[in-house]
């Protein structure tokens, strides 16, 4: 499961005797924890499901948040108070919180993915696989997609091209009656476009190519694999292909900024790729001191 929250702020607070601003403040909080060491307030309801209790959050490193997202629902945005032994604990986190610290934070899930399902999915055969409606597998394959751009956000492209990868293959073993096929070549359509975006990523271009080409045999006027395309042929200095992509792009979306700034990288790459031809020929065919040229016998 990947957890997305927003935490606006987190204030800090040393315990203190009599009653301080936080135990005020917890009186009307819901005890979470069942120590009153994670204190909730819902600020706005979510909606739908709670988080797994099974599933892993990425990028948390305190307790208390943890235990405080597998209250939450999608949507929701709720404050927490974290005792220090569910947050900072006795060293603090200096120089902002200081040692046996309580700590407010404001939590909003935006959203979360549930890998665990499609976990189980992907890890039938294909024969099992087929029992099962082609809903399911679009939804799965949706999950692993989704799950591979979190991770393309992340900038971890090699963990997203193995996701995006997982998608393509269900949808690539799976056939579907005529009247749906066209929601099968939709989806692969998506996670083609992020194959090929993350190969470029990951400076492999002859497989960002493949991969964009395989998307244009899907749509060939998606502007986004012409794009991609266009961008790979170029990296690879195959200058009149890359042209042949980005002109059908220009053609497709002729005011899109991405596609005419790389039809003037084009270009001036392939103005220094010619200077260098022309410096060579004339070095290959200069006379030499002898009065010979290069290349006589």
């Amino acid at each position: 499961m990947v957890g997305e929250v927003r935490t606006p702020g987190a204030m800090r607070g040393e315990d203190a005797p009599g009653q301080s601003p936080y135990q005020r403040l917890g009186q009307w909080m819901q005890d979470i924890s069942g120590d009153q060491g994670v204190l909730k307030d819902v600020i706005r309801e979510g909606a739908g499901e709670l988080v797994v209790p099974d599933a892993s959050v990425l990028d948390i490193t305190l307790y208390g948040m943890e235990l405080g997202l597998l209250s939450m629902r999608r949507g929701e945005l709720a404050r927490f108070l974290f005792k220090p032994p569910y947050a900072y604990g006795t060293l603090g986190c200096p120089p902002l919180i200081p040692p046996n610290s309580t700590v407010l934070f404001e939590i909003e899930l935006i959203d979360f993915l549930d890998s665990a399902e499609s976990d189980k999915f992907c890890a039938l055969t294909a024969e099992q696989q087929d029992q099962f409606p082609l809903q399911k597998v679009l939804k799965v394959a949706a999950t692993e997609r989704e799950f591979g751009n979190y991770l393309f956000r992340q900038n971890r492209f090699y963990d997203a091209k193995v996701r995006y990868k997982r998608a393509l293959l269900l949808l690539c073993q799976r056939s579907a009656p005529p009247e749906e096929q066209h929601l099968v070549e939709a989806a692969k359509l998506l996670v083609l476009l992020n194959l090929s975006f993350t190969y470029l990523k990951l400076e492999h271009p002859s497989r960002a190519l493949h991969y964009g080409e395989q998307a244009l045999i899907i749509d060939q006027k998606n502007a986004k694999a012409l794009f991609r395309c266009g961008q790979a042929c170029l990296l690879m200095t195959e200058y009149q292909k890359a042209r042949d992509f980005l002109v059908r792009a220009q053609k497709e979306q002729p005011f899109n900024h991405d596609i005419n700034n790389e039809l003037k990288k084009l270009a001036s790459h392939y103005r220094d790729y010619t200077e260098k031809e022309k410096e060579m020929c004339h070095r290959m065919f200069a006379p030499c001191d002898n009065g010979s040229a290069v290349g006589e016998k």
